[in-house]
C-alpha cells in the first residue's frame, strides 16, 4: 500500500475504507470483509452511528493495531471544548480503542474553534496519532491555521473527477495539510457511472470505472476511502495499485472537472441553517 506522509510525520495509507451510510447492525461485517481485502485504513465517525460495529470488527480481526489506520470524527452536537472532549473519549470506548490514528472536525460549524482545542488536547495526550479537519473550505483552513497551536494535518473534502478541489489542494499544499476524498464516486451522480471518458480510460487498462476513478485521485496525491457492502466490490476499489494512467488519460479526466459541489455548499445560507438544526438533531 502507497502512503502519504502527514506533517507529524504519521504515514497514511492512500486508500482506505470508509463505512458512511453503513448501518450500525451490518458495520462489523463490512469492516471485517474490509480487512480481510487487505485494507488497513478504516473511516468513521461519531455522525454514522456504527463505532461501535467498527471496533468489534477490529477487535475480533486479529490484524496487529500497528497495522490499522483508524479515523472518526467529532460531530457538530459535540462542539465545544468541553463537550468535543468527553466526546473523544465516548468515540475510543466505543472503538474500544486507546487512540484513533486520526481525528476530525466533521464540519466547520458551531464552536469548532473550541473542539480543535480539545482535539490538539487529545493529540498532546496520545489519544490521537494525528488531527485535521473535513468539510473545511480554504478560507477556514487558512483562519484555523492561523489561529491554533496545532495545524491541522489533513482535510477531508467532497473529492472526485467532477469536483477535483484544484484551488483548495493549492492552499491545503502551501498550508502542508494533506487532502483526502469523501465521495469518490460522487455517490453515483452526474452519470459517474457511465461516464464515456472513465469508461474509454479504465477500458484503455483493462480496469473499471471505479477503479480508474480511484487511481485518478491517488495518483494525484489524494486519499480515498472509497465505501460498499459488497465485498466483491470491496476487493475491485483495492486493486488500484497496480496499474499507472498515463498523462493523456490524466488529461482527460482532469478536463472532467466542473469546480462545483455535486452536494451542498457552505456558503450557501439555507445549507448552514439547515447544518445547524441537524447537528443537534441526529446525535
Amino acid at each position: 500500500m502507497e502512503h502519504l506522509a502527514l506533517s507529524n510525520g504519521v504515514q497514511m495509507p492512500l486508500l482506505g475504507y470508509g463505512v458512511y451510510q453503513v448501518d450500525s447492525g451490518d458495520a462489523e461485517r463490512c469492516v471485517a470483509e474490509a480487512l480481510e481485502v487487505g485494507y488497513r485504513h478504516i473511516d468513521t465517525a461519531q455522525a454514522y452511528y456504527n463505532e461501535e460495529g467498527v471496533g468489534r470488527a477490529i477487535a475480533k480481526s486479529g490484524v496487529p493495531r500497528e497495522e490499522l489506520f483508524v479515523t472518526t470524527k467529532v460531530w457538530i452536537y459535540h462542539a465545544g471544548e468541553k463537550n468535543a472532549a468527553a466526546s473523544i473519549d465516548g468515540s475510543l470506548r466505543k472503538l474500544g480503542l486507546d487512540h484513533v490514528d486520526l481525528l476530525l472536525v466533521h464540519q466547520p460549524f458551531g464552536d469548532y474553534y473550541g473542539t480543535w482545542r480539545a482535539m490538539e488536547a487529545a493529540y498532546r495526550a496520545g489519544k490521537a496519532r494525528a488531527i485535521g479537519v473535513s468539510n473545511f473550505y480554504p478560507d477556514r483552513l487558512v483562519d484555523l491555521c492561523r489561529f491554533c497551536e496545532i495545524p491541522p494535518m489533513v482535510n477531508q473534502v467532497e473529492t472526485h473527477v467532477f469536483q477535483q478541489q484544484r484551488a483548495a489542494r493549492e492552499v491545503m499544499d502551501r498550508l502542508g495539510v494533506i487532502h483526502e476524498s469523501w465521495g469518490p464516486f460522487a455517490e453515483g451522480r452526474n452519470g459517474f457511472f457511465e461516464n464515456p471518458v472513465l469508461e474509454a480510460v479504465g477500458a484503455k487498462h483493462g480496469k473499471t470505472i471505479a477503479q480508474t476513478a480511484l487511481r485518478f485521485l491517488i495518483q494525484s496525491g489524494v486519499a480515498a476511502i472509497p465505501k460498499s457492502s459488497r465485498k466483491e466490490r470491496m476487493a475491485e476499489n483495492f486493486q488500484v495499485l497496480d496499474f499507472e494512467l498515463d498523462a493523456e488519460d490524466l488529461d482527460a479526466l482532469r478536463a472532467l472537472d466542473t469546480g462545483e459541489s455535486l452536494f451542498f455548499s457552505h456558503y450557501d445560507p439555507e445549507f448552514v441553517d439547515y447544518m445547524a438544526e441537524f447537528g443537534h438533531r441526529v446525535m
